[in-house]
């Protein structure tokens, strides 16, 4: 009898821990998807629907390369104040990458090169947006889409999100130079990641813009998943640790008004950073600076570059 209470209880026992286990599985699922929630693109997609601010619905065609053309719904081109060639690059794991050499038009000459480090969802048709107002100030603009985003290959994961970084700027580098000066500008997860690739690649840049962006994992999981989230996501580089070794121009933006980043995370990342350092305080939505606050965010560029 003793033997069959003890086989149930150890059977009991058992089934709990898998139970506990399975949640722990769901839970960290569920914590994934507040760092990485992309749109992925079959490499045979040919188009792709779009809605802007005014509610019209703009179609994508895609060419060789994943070449984008956007089109109005009575199918006239849309004229863009700048031009776009979609490229392939490889990762550090031989993953095929997309990305966009974003240029402005004649007769505007870039002054730099920023290297855009979008948010933590969607793909770059949902993201260029965020960052494309600097083009027409003189800016030259790459934008790429993180593993298992867009049309790049790979899972998408914290781990492969450095390592995509550091590939978009070995890309710069190499193959896109049209200005002298190079800037990476990060917005919300990918200000986080600029915070880190920054600091590795400090020699490699000249100045690093940070916008809306959490200050670790750990923080914003927190900020989500309350205690919970915090204790169950590991921390595998975080932008406010990095950021204490970086000692180049440095430039922080968040909105009063983010709804999605806590305005104190921002603030927490430029305590931890050294001059010179400069933090801009906004208003209006999680990383909609560029489109509210062009003209200052392009002057305070310059002036970081000595331009």
């Amino acid at each position: 009898m003793q033997k069959h209470k003890l086989k149930a209880v150890k059977y009991e026992l058992k089934r709990v821990l898998w139970l506990f286990a399975a949640m722990l599985f769901l839970q960290s699922c569920a914590l994934n998807s507040i760092f990485l929630r992309p749109t992925k693109l079959s490499s045979k997609t040919t188009a792709f629907s779009l809605k802007t601010k005014n509610s019209e619905t703009i179609s994508v065609h895609f060419g060789e390369n994943h070449q984008p053309v956007f089109l109005k719904e009575n199918k006239d081109t849309v004229e863009l104040e700048y031009t776009i060639k979609s490229v392939v690059f490889k990762n550090q794991s031989g993953k095929l990458l997309n990305g966009w050499e974003i240029m402005p038009k004649a007769p505007v000459q870039p002054v730099a090169t920023l290297v855009h480090f979008h948010g933590n969802a969607g793909s770059l048709l949902h993201q260029f947006n965020a960052v494309t107002p600097l083009v027409k100030e003189g800016f030259a603009v790459f934008m790429f889409d993180y593993s298992g985003f867009g049309f790049s290959e790979g899972r998408p994961t914290r781990k492969n999100v450095l390592k995509d970084g550091n590939a978009a700027l070995d890309y710069v580098l190499t193959n896109f130079s049209p200005a002298k000066k190079i800037v990476i500008y990060g917005q919300s997860l990918g200000g986080h990641l600029a915070g880190v690739v920054g600091t590795q690649r400090q020699k490699d840049i000249d100045a690093l813009v940070i916008e809306g962006a959490f200050s670790s994992h750990k923080t914003v999981a927190q900020a989500f998943a309350g205690g919970f989230g915090k204790a169950f996501t590991k921390e595998m580089y975080s932008a406010k640790d990095s950021i204490a070794h970086y000692h180049k121009p440095l430039l922080i933006i968040h909105s009063t008004e983010d709804e999605v980043i806590p305005f104190e995370m921002g603030k927490e990342i430029f305590n931890k950073a050294n001059h010179p350092k400069e933090f801009l305080e906004v208003k209006e939505c999680h990383i909609c600076a560029p489109n509210y606050y062009t003209q200052e965010i392009a002057d305070k560029i310059k002036t970081m570059l000595g331009l």
